[in-house]
């Protein structure tokens, strides 16, 4: 685990690919639900799936973005690939290939000082890997239940 949390260019392509197959759970349960008439027990536990990882993807993206110092484009772009079914593979692709997806944390291992609250906070997670794990997976877990507890986004303003 610390050898996964140790290099943000394998944290990213791990979690885009994860994001991806769990695109693939909820189209599956998607199609069984509701042209297969197979109830809603296979779009509730594909949609958890996704659901969950996508918003780790989502965090993940963002300290990566912060610590490799991406553009706000570039972090717009990770993020909306995740909106967009098996984009975030790619994108991590043309990202490593843009030099964008560092074999280091830039603010732990290259020296790079935090310009800033938020950098501070990205170089706080990153000193202590196994802590921000454990607190993002704490912090993904409470968000994911408090989206669940709210219903689905089309219900919000019904």
């Amino acid at each position: 685990m610390s050898d996964l949390l140790s290099r943000p260019r394998r944290l990213y392509g791990l979690l885009a690919a994860a994001e991806m197959v769990t695109w693939a759970f909820l189209l599956a349960g998607m199609t069984a639900t509701y042209l297969l008439d197979a109830g809603h027990l296979p779009v509730r536990v594909g949609g958890s799936l996704h659901g969950f990882v996508f918003l780790a993807y989502a965090l993940v993206t963002l300290v990566v973005g912060v610590d490799q110092r991406w553009s706000g484009r570039d972090l717009v772009l990770g993020l909306a690939s995740a909106v967009v079914p098996f984009v975030t593979v790619p994108f991590e692709r043309s990202a490593a290939r843009r030099g964008l997806l560092g074999e280091r944390w830039q603010l732990r291992d290259a020296g790079r000082s935090p310009s800033g609250p938020v950098e501070g906070l990205v170089a706080a997670a990153v000193g202590r890997p196994a802590l921000a794990g454990l607190l993002g997976v704490v912090g993904v877990g409470a968000t994911f239940a408090v989206l669940l507890a709210l219903g689905p986004p089309t219900q919000w303003f019904a």
